[in-house]
């Protein structure tokens, strides 16, 4: 068993011209949440619930500190997809660095669908980001 420590982790997502950026140096957590729908089948006679397997579903949310002095900062990728038609591209790879066999990463596509930046006299300014993603995510080993 192999277990990995978080600090590793790599976060990238397209920017409004389509690039892949890699955001890791502003993250502090990402978390992909995969669901999947049932629907009940239970009929008269019997005793228990019965179920079949419906849709799967994916949201992902990303925070970390924010950044906006320059084209590859958080604030600069984020605020350019926000509200963006098109889908963007994620890889989110908790073991950092490539993809691989011994090192499973996760792919799809996503729309940014909230982005909030929040600071206090206190503390350093941050970000926080939520997608709803579209499609299947991909497990990926190569």
């Amino acid at each position: 068993m192999a277990f990995i420590h978080g600090k590793n982790s790599k976060f990238s997502i397209d920017n409004s011209a389509g690039t892949p950026v890699d955001i890791s140096a502003y993250c502090e957590e990402v978390s992909l949440s995969r669901d999947i729908e049932t629907a009940e089948t239970t009929t008269f006679g019997n005793g228990s619930k019965t179920y079949i397997i419906g849709l799967s579903d994916a949201t992902m949310s990303v925070s970390g500190k924010f950044d906006a002095d320059g084209a590859s900062t958080v604030d600069s990728v984020l605020s350019g997809i926000l509200g963006q038609e098109a889908s963007v591209s994620f890889d989110y790879v908790p073991g950092g660095g490539s993809i691989s066999a011994s090192n499973p990463g996760y792919q799809g596509e996503c729309y940014l669908t909230s982005y909030e930046v929040s600071g206090g006299v206190g503390d350093v300014t941050s970000f926080s980001a939520s997608f709803q993603i579209t499609g299947s995510v991909t497990r990926a080993t190569s």
